[in-house]
Parts: structure tokens; sequence; C-alpha cells
């Protein structure tokens, strides 16, 4: 079955950079759009990046554009989320998801498979 696993959370102080990585298995990972989803207690989950099947395409939410990036590495089956200048309001649990089309979506209902997230926590 689909696996994601989520790594490189951790609490980091504002200003600071922490790069995100998901490891995928289980699925034809080239074939496989990918984004990054966060959720804070008590929030729904937002969106937070996608990135198309073969890395041509990107989507931002505004909040982290030019903050962060979403990247992938088809022949290591890895997606990543590299954060900059983080701020305490980017405290969440960061979870990556997939979905069996090219082009990624910014609605978490259009992925089907989820990782079981990694917090960050960015101190002031």
């Amino acid at each position: 079955q689909v696996q994601l696993v989520e790594s490189g959370g951790g609490l980091v102080q504002a200003g600071g950079s922490l790069r995100l990585s998901c490891v995928a298995s289980g699925l034809t990972f080239s074939s496989y759009a990918m984004g990054w989803f966060r959720q804070t207690p008590g929030k729904e989950r937002e969106f937070v990046a996608t990135i198309s099947w073969g890395g041509a395409e990107t989507v931002y939410r505004d909040s982290v554009k030019g903050r962060f990036t979403i990247s992938r590495d088809n022949a290591k089956n890895t997606v990543y989320l590299q954060m900059n200048s983080l701020k305490p309001e980017d405290t969440a649990v960061y979870y990556c998801a997939s979905r069996d089309y090219g082009m990624g979506s910014m609605h978490s209902y259009a992925y089907p498979y989820w990782g079981q997230g990694t917090q960050v926590t960015v101190s002031t």
C-alpha cells in the first residue's frame, strides 16, 4: 500500500530554516503530484505548496511565497519543503500528501494518500 513518511520537523527560532522530507513507497512516485499541508489545533488543514509529477509546476499559498520552496527527487521517491525565514505563525503539524494525477491541487480532498505528519515549532 501507499506509505508517506515525513521527517525534518523540529523547534527553530523565528528567522531560522528547516527542510522537511517525505519519502513515498507503494506508488509510481514519478506519476504522482505531491503536496504539503499544515494544521494547528482547532483549525482545518490548510494548503502550503504543491508540485507536479515532473516538478515543473509549483503552487504556494500566499503567506509562504518567497520563503518556502517545494521540490522533488523522483529517483529517491522524495519530496522536500525548504522553509526559510520561519515565523511563529508557521508553527503547525506538516503533512505531505500524494494524488495519482500529474498536476497538484490546493484542496486536501483531492489527495487520497497522507503521511503521519511532522511537528514544526517556531519560537519568538
